[in-house]
């Protein structure tokens, strides 16, 4: 069993940033490759994929809403992952989940509790 925690978000003004951190702890996470990552739920939306690390090689990936404004990283040593969010919108608005499966994230296998992001106009 893994266990995700998160920490940051809050409100922000439009255009301002943000970072989130997600911190893994628990076993069977030593061998094998796999992911870290944040996906993102607005009110009456589908639940969105924003961003993936590959614990192996640190290659990422982004949805297209967030390329060039979101910036994912992770700190080996400590299991934890960050989402530097730059150039909000209110569009940005959603409760960020940290998660962690595959290494690109194509499935995910433990999620976090969420953590509320909202930018205001």
């Amino acid at each position: 069993q893994v266990q995700l925690v998160e920490s940051g978000g809050g409100l922000v003004q439009a255009g301002g940033s943000v970072r989130l951190s997600c911190r893994a702890s628990g076993p069977g996470r030593t061998f094998g490759r796999y992911g870290m990552g944040w996906f993102r739920q607005a009110p009456g939306k589908e639940r969105e994929f924003v961003a993936a690390v590959s614990w192996s090689d640190g290659s990422t990936r982004y949805g297209d809403s967030v390329k060039g404004r979101f910036t994912i990283s992770r700190e080996n040593a400590e299991n934890t992952v960050y989402l530097q969010m730059f150039s909000l919108k209110p569009e940005d608005t959603a409760v960020y989940y940290c998660a962690t499966g595959s290494e690109r994230l194509d499935y995910v296998t433990y999620w976090g509790q969420g953590t509320q992001v909202t930018v205001s106009a």
